[in-house]
């Protein structure tokens, strides 16, 4: 399920008010207020992921405040992890006093007032927002609210992982099944808690899924990073993540394709987007091919049309609207 708004369809003295009471309905209940109402600007898109919700926010400065009062009139008991992908900020909660800014996560909890503002008229604020139950992650919710109003630096490693993927699921969820959406889900629910007892330095309360899911994560950004290295083996990637060739193997089984596939797919992927772009026609098919980690032309014409069921040159003619037929080509 998905609903969007925008501001600038409404007249200019409804906006902020507008905005006021979707955000409290679609979210948590909070008061808002901005320094130029009149001046208010802001769209959302907001999905329904099976357990969790994701918004996609872009305003203008905006301060928000949860007292007591309201909490106590409602509280759905949900964490709130906001990505923040433009803008800066500051906010308040559980004794802590921290300023955000974008490169960064951070950790909102409804049951706990807070206050704080964001965003600003020279440098609106966009953030992604996931917003779950509090129970969601299988970790004390007591112990990931040490976590909240103390932001988080997205790094290599899980922080990273996470925010590639939750990039990835805004640009996509558009696309999703109900069934994906409540896959998706429990993929977000082990990132998130991996991350958060990362930070915690408390990995070893993770259920043994959600270690394994996060791990299985790590290790295809891993791959994903290095696609282009033919040097690219089973025994880097395991070495890399301190676990043996054995483990690694099990990981795969259990996704039901071996190491090896799986690389050769993802190289596969990108050969097949970079033919089609219009910017890269002037490539050689073998310096794309190369780029992807192939050092051997003949095996990459084989793999792709065993794929794709037509050769690289084939692909790249019908990706420009040319007719292959005219001019067959092998590779």
């Amino acid at each position: 399920m998905k609903i969007a708004w925008n501001t600038r369809d409404m007249a200019v003295p409804d906006r902020f008010t507008f905005w006021n009471d979707t955000m409290s309905r679609t979210l948590v209940p909070v008061r808002l207020a901005t320094d130029h109402p009149a001046r208010f600007d802001g769209s959302a898109q907001v999905f329904g992921l099976g357990a969790l919700q994701m918004s996609l926010m872009n305003h203008c400065l905006l301060q928000a405040s949860r007292p007591v009062k309201l909490i106590r009139q409602s509280d759905p008991e949900v964490f709130q992890l906001h990505l923040i992908l433009r803008g800066r900020g500051r906010m308040t909660q559980a004794g802590r006093d921290a300023a955000f800014q974008a490169g960064q996560l951070l950790l909102i909890d409804s049951s706990r007032p807070f206050g704080g503002w964001r965003g600003s008229a020279d440098d609106p604020a966009r953030s992604l927002i996931i917003q779950f139950p509090r129970a969601a992650l299988g970790l004390r919710s007591d112990m990931v609210g040490q976590l909240t109003a103390a932001p988080i630096p997205v790094q290599n490693g899980i922080t990273g992982v996470l925010a590639g993927h939750l990039k990835h699921l805004a640009e996509n969820a558009d696309g999703l099944t109900s069934r994906d959406a409540q896959t998706v889900a429990d993929v977000t629910f082990d990132l998130i808690a991996a991350a958060c007892a990362d930070r915690l330095e408390a990995t070893a309360l993770l259920s043994p899924e959600s270690r394994r899911r996060a791990l299985l994560s790590l290790i295809h950004d891993f791959v994903r990073q290095r696609l282009g290295d033919p040097g690219l083996t089973p025994q880097t990637i395991a070495a890399a993540h301190q676990i043996s060739v054995r483990h690694l193997y099990k990981l795969f089984e259990e996704q039901g394709v071996t190491v090896a596939a799986w690389i050769r797919r993802c190289r596969l992927e990108q050969c097949h987007r970079d033919l089609a772009d219009p910017r890269q026609r002037s490539r050689r098919i073998q310096a794309i091919a190369t780029h992807w980690g192939f050092t051997d032309a003949a095996a990459f014409s084989r793999a792709f049309r065993s794929a794709y069921g037509m050769s690289p040159r084939d692909h790249r003619k019908r990706a420009a609207g040319d007719d292959p037929s005219e001019n067959p080509g092998v590779g």
